[in-house]
Parts: C-alpha cells; structure tokens; sequence
C-alpha cells in the first residue's frame, strides 16, 4: 500500500513537472511570436507553436490557440488572430463542432483577407475548406475551389508546408469524390513535395491515402506496402492518430478480402494504439464498431465486449466534447469581458479626447468674443456677438455633457429617461446664464462702439479744423 501510495505521488510529481515545463516551452514560443516584426517569419513559428500539438492532442492545441488569440488582440497583430481562429475552427472541427468550425474559419479568413498576407490567407483557406470536405454533408465543389486558391497563396506566399497541405487535401477530396486518378496525382505530388523540404508530420496520413486509394484501384500488393509504410512511419513518429488510421485501413482491407481474423487483429491495434492519448474517444468508436460488425454473429462474448468499447467511446467522446465545450464557452466569456474592458478603456480615452477638443474650441470663441468686446480699432456688428455667443452655449453644454456622462450613467443606471431629464435640467439653468452674459456683452458692444464713433468723429472735427 506504501509502495502504491508512493508511485501514485511520483507520478503526480512527474506529470506536474511536465506541464510545467511545456507550459514554460508555450509562453516562451509565445514571445517570440509577438517579437517577430516579419509578418511570414511569424506566421512560421505560429506553425511551430501548433505543429507540436496539433495531431497529438487538441485540447492542449486549443489552449495555445486560445493564449494566441488573446495575445494576438491585445497586441494588435491580426496575422496572429486569423492563425489562432483557424486554427481553433480546426479543433472544433476534430471534436465535432461544426456549427463552431465554420463559425471561426470564416471569421479567420476575414481577418486574413484584411491584412493581405498570402501565407495566413493560405492557412484560413485550408481551413474554410474542411467545412465543405470533411463533413457529413459535403459539396466538394465549394472544398476543391478553397483548397486551390489556398494552394495558388501558398505558391505566392513562398511556404512550401502550406502548400502541401492544400495538395494533400485535394487528394483527400477528389479520393471522397471517387475520382481516383486526380487523388493519386495530388497525393503523389504532396509525397514528393514533402520529401523534398523534409516535412515529416503528415507523410504517415499520406501513405495510408496511397494505400486507400490503390486498394480502391486494385493493386492490393501496393496498397499493402503503403500501409506498412506508414504504420512504420507513425510508429516512429509517435503520431498514434496516424498510427491508428493505419491501422484501420487495414482491418477494412483485410474485411473485404473475408479475411475475419486479420481484420479484427488490426482494428484491435487500431483501439490499442490510441489508449491512454488525447485520441483515444475521437478514434477508438469506428474500429469498434468493425470488431462488433465481425463478431457479432460468431461470438457473444466478444461482441459483447465490443459492443461496450463502441458506448463507451461514444459516451467519452460526448463527454469530452462537453468538457471541451464548457472549456471553450469560459474561455470565450473571459474574451468577451477583456474586450468589454479594452472598449471601455477606449471609451474613456475619447472622452478624454473630446473634452479637451471642446475646451479647446470653447477657448477659441471665448477669446474671439473678448477680441471683439476688447479691440478699440474697429466697429463690431452686434449680430456678431450673438452668433458666437450661441456657439459658446453648446460647446459649454457638450463639455458638461461628456464630462458628466459617467457620473450620470452610474447614477440614472443608465435610463435615457433620467439621463435626458438631468441634461434638460442643465440646459435649463445655462439658457438663462447665457442670456445675461449676451446682454451684458452686448451693452459692453454698444459703449464700445458709441467710443469708437466718437472718436472717430472728433478726430473729423480736428481734422476739419486745421483745413480752415
């Protein structure tokens, strides 16, 4: 029990240890992202940032996307903000939320768009057209269209890794299409391209789409080659998703050859191969439900057995989206409360802004009007004093308005009603200032201009004078 006990805390402390040691690994790529001033140089550690856990576990790949986004906002950087709505669309997508999946890759490509860049306008695109490939309800037109376009900006924006994905892609779609010939060519043009730059991370699912498609062909001895190759690849790499749809092919390839105990022994590897990784409620349901199909009809127990491993996947997988879900409802309400506070911050500086403009403005005509009532050079029209005198009234009513606008929400609780009484009341008592200070301006403008003719017309006199 001792022994247990002291195992169970080693592997609390180890476990610990890890996560603080890839938390420490994420917010240093995380500065570095939001150092780099090169907008492709950042889009290329974006996709360090996710290609560590974007094919070996989507919860942890969410969260990073998360930290970007809010990173990327704060900092104003919407190369950033479009690759982490893509890529969290891409999680969504992989849990299952197609509504979310959409949602965010349109939302990523609108931002790409804006910034203009060719590589993030690649990533979003690749994106966008999962939503038209991969799902229940497909319109290969729309997914074939996106994935070109996508490939077409990766050729522009100089990033051959994007571009794989869009060829890969297209070789995915026209295979789900059924047009073998164009999936070969893509998929035989993403193996060379990834050869040749040495870009590993998708070349286990690339074998097996070889495997997939050359069995649909007819070529079994090839397809069997290929589905070595790329159990041995994933096997090596540690992508146990890979690993597991290898796997998978070749239980359905063995099941068409009536070959029952080869087909069972790799959907059981194709189970096995996931447990205990972030995949195992995403990729263990359709192996198992071929074990139940198998069984069925030829061994209670085992179909028993299966049967439970199909609902118990199913239940993880319904869980694990819910969690995934209350996770990311969270997440997006502390989005939200971060950007009721940057609006309010921003609110608050353009008040500040504004009163300063009316002050500035109030400074202005005060000091015209004083021009006018001081100024003993000419005559001033009285009509004047009145125009000004009225503009000095609303600027003096905008400045209290902006200056006391909080002070009223906060105590009318935000009731246009009180608020529009409160401001009358204001108005009521400037009105009737106004008017006396006008008046008083305005007698100050006779005397004034009573001197001036005056003297004007003595200096006439005088002048008159010294003529006779």
């Amino acid at each position: 029990m001792v022994l247990k006990n002291f195992i169970l805390i080693l592997f609390l402390f180890l476990e610990s240890t890890f996560l603080v040691a890839q938390s420490s690994d994420i917010d240093s790529a995380l500065r570095k992202i939001a150092n780099e001033k090169d907008d492709n140089h950042r889009i290329d550690l974006i996709l360090q940032l996710f290609s560590a856990t974007q094919e070996s576990n989507p919860m942890l790949d969410m969260q990073n996307a998360q930290k970007l986004l809010l990173q990327s906002q704060n900092n104003k950087d919407k190369i950033g903000e479009a690759a982490a709505l893509g890529e969290m669309g891409y999680n969504y997508w992989s849990f299952g939320n197609t509504v979310k999946h959409l949602e965010y890759d349109i939302r990523a490509l609108a931002i790409a768009e804006e910034t203009g860049n060719k590589k993030v306008i690649a990533l979003s695109k690749n994106f966008l057209a999962h939503n038209y490939s991969f799902t229940s309800n497909p319109d290969y037109r729309k997914a074939i269209k996106l994935y070109q376009e996508a490939d077409a900006a990766a050729i522009e924006g100089k990033s051959e890794i994007l571009q794989s994905w869009a060829l890969m892609n297209l070789g995915s779609t026209y295979h789900s299409m059924g047009q073998l010939d164009s999936a070969l060519m893509y998929t035989q043009k993403t193996y060379e391209l990834i050869n040749r730059i040495k870009y590993s991370q998708y070349l286990s699912y690339v074998l097996t789409q070889f495997g997939d498609l050359h069995e649909k062909m007819g070529n079994a001895s090839l397809a069997l080659n290929y589905y070595s190759l790329a159990v041995k690849e994933a096997a090596e790499a540690h992508a146990y998703r890979f690993l597991s749809l290898a796997y998978r092919s070749l239980a359905y390839f063995y099941k068409k050859k009536n070959q029952v105990d080869s087909a069972s022994l790799y959907a059981r590897k194709a189970i096995t191969s996931v447990q205990n990784t972030p995949f195992t409620y995403i990729m263990v349901a359709e192996p198992a439900q071929l074990l139940l199909e198998i069984y069925k009809d030829k061994n209670s127990d085992s179909a028993f057995k299966y049967s439970e491993v199909y609902r118990i996947a199913n239940d993880s997988l319904y869980n694990a989206r819910n969690v995934q879900q209350a996770q990311t409802l969270t997440f997006e309400n502390e989005l939200r409360q971060q950007q009721v506070t940057e609006e309010k911050i921003k609110a608050g500086e353009q008040r500040k802004q504004n009163i300063q403009y009316a002050l500035l403005a109030l400074g202005i005509i005060i000091f015209i009007i004083l021009f006018l009532l001081l100024s003993r050079s000419f005559i001033t029209n009285t009509k004047w004093i009145e125009f000004f005198g009225v503009v000095a009234l609303l600027l003096v009513f905008e400045f209290l308005n902006l200056l006391l606008h909080p002070f009223l929400e906060r105590i009318t609780n935000h009731s246009p009603v009180l608020m529009l009484l409160v401001l009358v009341c204001i108005a009521a008592l400037l009105v009737p200032l106004h008017h006396k200070l006008q008046k008083w301006a305005l007698a100050k403008l006779v005397e004034k201009n009573k001197k001036i003719r005056l003297a004007a017309a003595k200096k006439t006199i005088e002048q008159l004078s010294e003529k006779i």
